[in-house]
């Protein structure tokens, strides 16, 4: 079988373009599949571009093993050489979001905030690395999975191709590399060959928000020229100009991604994403969908107390294996005796805690229940009733789940347990000494 490096075996050609072809193979060493990006030996040898190629190149190979998130595309391996140079990356299935930037494919309202929700988090970990993207465009955001019948996919997404990032502390903050990204998608400082920082990248997200909720790009003109007096020069149009049935909620969104002036666009990821996870609070945008968004669960979890500790990496983690769900009043939650593995988290309502008809107490908004049985698994049994005071919303989280999470989320779950136990046997003794 043919191989790229004398390891990584070739299973069929995934794509090509004018510098490089794609590669679906196999790593034997790991057992999964991979896609790998071979490189034109003839591109690294055309003088002043091969030379500017070969930066983009090494710049994209030097995040090998740095840039590790759920909505980021892991590089593996990298090798850069006369005769032969690759990139061994992370295989995403689902293809690009291009094809869902033509009015007749436009994905669901909901899907697209979602996405867009994902990418922000994604972009705010690279930056917390020093990274800024600088090429933010459909082309460079994958779906985990392809999009079924009627637009509907679960919304996982990966941010690729980070060779034309700029790192902190290279040189590339001082001398930017020009002419790399696409005009369509570049902010006004990009286009200007400023100094850039991640908002260059909120810039180009905003560009894409508005494409995947229009069909279209904000600015259209018949030369680069002209796109790019209109980027620096001309108000854009808001998205429901195109589309009158978007809420108010994303025109505004849109407007102050794109913002011309730094002081005037958001000045942080975390703003973006405020307004993002809001959105589907306003006009009844919540109402459309008959699931909960992930963006709603990530900014559950990450308003809990419990969850102070939990890095944005694990939070992702625990909305993939939680589960949702919602109990009208009176619903007995847990029986005394009764076997379990799994804990709640009530992110809405209130329940009564009692032993043998003696209640020892109520517990609200935050408050983890059942973290006992899945803490002893000799013993997996309720030590009390819980019943439901109010209609009440809680997060689900199963034993079998959390003992297969990642080691630093398993951590942060039993320090948090630890912090419980110790609270309530510190409440538990004062009112024993007032007793």
């Amino acid at each position: 079988m043919e191989t790229i490096g004398g390891k990584y075996e070739i299973f069929r050609k995934l794509g090509e373009g004018a510098t490089s072809t794609v590669y679906l193979c196999f790593d034997p060493f790991t057992e999964h599949e991979v896609a790998v990006k071979r490189i034109y030996p003839e591109v690294l040898k055309e003088g002043k571009r091969g030379k500017q190629f070969r930066h983009l190149l090494m710049n994209e190979a030097s995040l090998a093993g740095r840039l590790v998130h759920p909505h980021i595309v892991q590089i593996f391996d990298a090798v850069i050489g006369e005769d032969e140079s690759f990139i061994v990356m992370e295989y995403v299935r689902g293809g690009t979001l291009e094809p869902y930037c033509v009015p007749e494919s436009l994905l669901p309202i909901e899907r697209v905030v979602e996405i867009i929700f994902k990418c922000t988090h994604a972009l705010e970990y690279a930056n917390r690395l020093g990274i800024t993207h600088r090429d933010i465009k459909p082309a460079n955001i994958l779906l985990v999975q392809p999009v079924g019948p009627n637009g509907q996919a679960d919304g996982e997404i990966k941010i690729s191709d980070f060779g034309a990032c700029i790192q902190a502390g290279s040189e590339q903050t001082q001398t930017q590399v020009t002419g790399v990204g696409s005009p369509a998608y570049m902010s006004p400082q990009q286009l200007r060959e400023e100094t850039l920082n991640h908002q260059t990248d909120i810039y180009s997200l905003g560009v894409v928000m508005f494409q995947l909720l229009t069909g279209r790009l904000p600015f259209q003109a018949s030369s680069n020229y002209g796109m790019i007096y209109q980027i620096c020069n001309i108000e854009p149009p808001l998205p429901s100009a195109f589309r009158p049935d978007l809420p108010p909620a994303l025109d505004a969104i849109v407007r102050r991604a794109m913002q011309k002036e730094l002081d005037q666009r958001y000045t942080t990821w975390q703003e973006f994403a405020h307004d993002l996870a809001q959105a589907f609070r306003n006009q009844g945008l919540m109402a459309r969908q008959q699931e909960i968004p992930d963006s709603e669960k990530f900014e559950t979890l990450r308003g809990l107390h419990f969850f102070d500790e939990f890095s944005d990496i694990e939070i992702w983690e625990i909305v993939r294996f939680a589960r949702w769900e919602i109990a009208a009043s009176g619903t007995r939650l847990m029986r005394d005796g009764d076997p379990g593995d799994h804990l709640l988290f009530i992110i809405e309502g209130m329940v009564q805690v009692s032993k043998e008809g003696h209640l020892l107490g109520q517990l609200g908004v935050g408050e983890v229940i059942g973290e006992i049985a899945v803490i002893d698994r000799r013993h997996p049994r309720r030590v009390a009733d819980v019943v439901a005071l109010s209609d009440i919303r809680f997060i689900v989280i199963n034993g079998q789940a959390l003992r297969q999470a990642s080691d630093a989320c398993r951590m942060h779950f039993y320090q948090g347990f630890l912090l419980v136990l110790s609270e309530r046997l510190a409440r538990t003794n004062a009112l024993l000494a007032h007793a």
